[in-house]
């Protein structure tokens, strides 16, 4: 069984490899001359791409062949729409991104960098960097001037000038749509999902928006070559900066990360209280992922974990 399995991670790793080489070419990187699949990723094809000149560059592309499981790709404008995700983040707060060398319908084409340390020093280092971000980007109005991805599921940015009314429509019940998550809710998740939303002013504080990365996951958190922090994969919008931060804070953040959060909450002033509205606002990803991945990871346990106060009572 062991041998069986480790063949069939082989082929699929061959399929990958071959699937990105062939796009490159095609794409006139002919200079490319073998590709090493990445791991970590989720909703796209990726791999690393080495060129005759000994240097690398990161690729990834969606395909037919490997989406199967996840659903169909997104639009044609998807690596567009990510490319202008990192510059927006480099240019409007000076956040380290990956530079964009090609985005077209079929491929993403970045600079290459570095795992994260495994050092609290370089989570120190992030704080002050998110924290920039956030602060120096406030906008009066919540959405952006398009809609992005989110993984393989369109991230719906129509402006807004209410955060609780963009929020609830655009992150929330947003997703009720979907046939997994209408699979893995029933009737009274949604009504509680639908209280919740109708709850938000009372049990969230009135906050600006601001530019965010929008899927700041761990796995997003990455280093330049000099061991600076760096982000990738965002899909941007104006909106809650605890966006953001929910999602970091629930995605199994390391033991080093821990000064990240502490110096973060200092120097963006936010109150003692944060950490319980962390599952509220969450509740954005874990839809997300139950609309798009199966197994879903536990978010829908999770989900109506959240939504539990919000059943009615018989």
């Amino acid at each position: 069984m062991i041998e069986e399995h480790s063949a069939i991670e082989e082929h699929s790793a061959i399929d990958t490899t071959s699937f990105l080489l062939e796009r490159l070419h095609a794409a006139g990187l002919t200079d490319v001359v073998s590709v090493e699949a990445a791991t970590g990723g989720i909703a796209a094809t990726a791999g690393l791409a080495h060129r005759g000149d000994g240097t690398s560059v990161f690729v990834k592309s969606f395909g037919e062949a490997f989406g199967e499981a996840f659903g169909e790709p997104p639009s044609d404008g998807a690596f567009a729409a990510e490319a202008e995700g990192l510059t927006v983040l480099r240019e409007a707060a000076g956040v380290a991104t990956p530079e964009v060398l090609l985005a077209d319908r079929d491929l993403l084409v970045l600079s290459t960098l570095r795992p994260r340390p495994g050092t609290e020093a370089f989570w120190e280092r992030l704080a002050p960097v998110l924290a920039r971000l956030h602060t120096t980007t406030q906008h009066p109005r919540f959405g952006w001037h398009r809609d992005n991805w989110l993984g393989r599921r369109r991230q719906v940015n129509t402006w807004a000038d209410d955060g609780f009314e963009f929020f609830a429509q655009h992150r929330l019940l947003r997703w009720l749509g979907e046939p997994r998550v209408a699979e893995a809710l029933d009737a009274a998740d949604r009504a509680a999902l639908e209280r919740l939303c109708d709850r938000l002013p009372e049990l969230l504080p009135v906050r600006p928006a601001c530019l965010t990365h929008g899927d700041l996951w761990m796995q997003n958190v990455m280093a330049t070559q000099d061991g600076q922090p760096a982000l990738i994969d965002p899909a941007v919008s104006y909106t809650w900066a605890e966006v953001d931060l929910a999602h970091l804070w629930t995605t199994a953040p390391p033991p080093e990360a821990h000064a990240f959060f502490d110096l973060y909450a200092e120097l963006t002033g936010l109150d003692r209280d944060w950490r319980e509205r962390m599952p509220i606002i969450q509740l954005r990803q874990h839809l997300a992922v139950i609309a798009q991945f199966e197994p879903d990871w536990g978010a829908a346990e999770v989900v109506r974990t959240t939504l539990a106060p919000f059943r009615q009572r018989a």
